[in-house]
């Protein structure tokens, strides 16, 4: 029988679905872990010309498709390319990670491009959408992703990525409709990303709210919830029945009633709160994603086997994706992979 679209375990799990063996996919599972990314990488020249190269990056997205199977297939690209289509300038630094111009005032605020204009720099990510919609086996669902609103202002607001976000809550405090600006920017940029991407294939979308943590209260309201809920109902009344992955990483209590409040579909967790918690909590609410630590991948052994089975079995009351609380980092053993896959699956 031929795989059909609504067959796809994630689609399933997303639709509430409960499965029996939940699906699988890591964040940054197209990554320097894997040394046939290193060697694509290596071939880019360096990491933007790899983001912006088509088929390179639908090579490396390929990559652990062909070697691990996972039942997903997450765009390679990066949260920092938006802001650099609204006008900001980008680069990496080799070891240390991204660098922007920085926007604290009205005059750089007003100087960058309006929403509708990011697509003549966005248009190669769109082509590897393209590529692997055609390319991906049937049965692997394609997600499409863009960074939160107040995750990329705090390193448009920084010029790079800080402990605290310590800048973008000083801007805040001193000119919040400034700020709130900047916000509705790159809502509406987010808007018509992740709306390009799903035109070009993407079957899902993520919003990754990686620093939601470090927001309390009203700012946690103004500037994390409210953003994805706009970007989520604007996406369904373009795109109706896409659904949404939204990650307010470390949002701890904040996680119980974020699906309801936002309307995405699932909601990923991290590892700081137990999957216990979490089944209890918000997967009530439906589809949840994760939460393996991500030190496992590194770690290995008994205790990796042992956390992955006790994370599927605090899940599957409901419709669960698995995946790990944060991204696979570099120092991870590609064995470890397989070793958590087979756990899940039951090998």
């Amino acid at each position: 029988m031929t795989e059909t679209k609504t067959d796809k375990t994630i689609l399933k799990a997303l639709r509430g679905e409960v499965q029996e063996v939940p699906p699988i996919w890591m964040m940054r599972q197209a990554g320097r872990y894997l040394p046939e990314y290193r060697a694509t990488r290596a071939q880019a020249g360096d990491f933007l010309s790899l983001c912006y190269n088509p088929e390179l990056a639908a090579e490396v997205t390929l990559q652990p498709i062909r070697r691990y199977g996972f039942d997903a297939a997450i765009l390679f690209a990066d949260i920092l390319l938006l802001p650099q289509a609204l006008g900001a300038d980008l680069w990496f630094v080799t070891g240390e990670g991204p660098r922007l111009s920085t926007l604290t005032s009205r005059a750089e605020f007003d100087a960058l491009k309006p929403a509708s204009d990011v697509h003549e720099v966005l248009s190669p990510i769109y082509e590897t959408v393209s590529i692997l919609s055609r390319e991906l086996p049937r049965e692997t669902t394609l997600i499409g992703f863009a960074g939160a609103p107040w995750t990329v202002a705090t390193y448009m607001v920084a010029g790079r990525g800080t402990p605290d976000q310590g800048p973008a809550h000083a801007l805040i405090a001193e000119d919040r409709a400034l700020f709130s600006a900047l916000i509705d920017r790159l809502t509406e940029g987010t808007v018509e990303y992740l709306s390009r991407q799903i035109e070009a294939g993407a079957e899902v979308v993520k919003l990754f709210d990686s620093w939601a943590g470090s927001l309390k209260g009203q700012d946690f309201d103004d500037f994390s919830l409210a953003p994805a809920k706009r970007i989520i109902a604007e996406l369904k009344a373009r795109h109706p029945g896409i659904p949404v992955i939204a990650f307010p990483r470390e949002a701890g209590d904040r996680y119980i009633g974020f699906a309801r409040a936002t309307g995405a579909d699932c909601v990923a967790v991290d590892n700081s709160v137990s999957a216990q918690w979490a089944a209890e909590h918000v997967q009530v609410d439906g589809c949840v994603q994760g939460n393996l630590a991500s030190r496992h991948m590194v770690t290995g052994g008994q205790a990796l086997v042992d956390e992955t089975r006790d994370i599927v079995r605090a899940f599957s009351g409901g419709p669960h994706i698995f995946n790990l609380g944060h991204g696979i980092t570099p120092d991870a053993d590609p064995d470890n992979v397989q070793r958590m896959i087979d756990a899940v699956r039951g090998g």
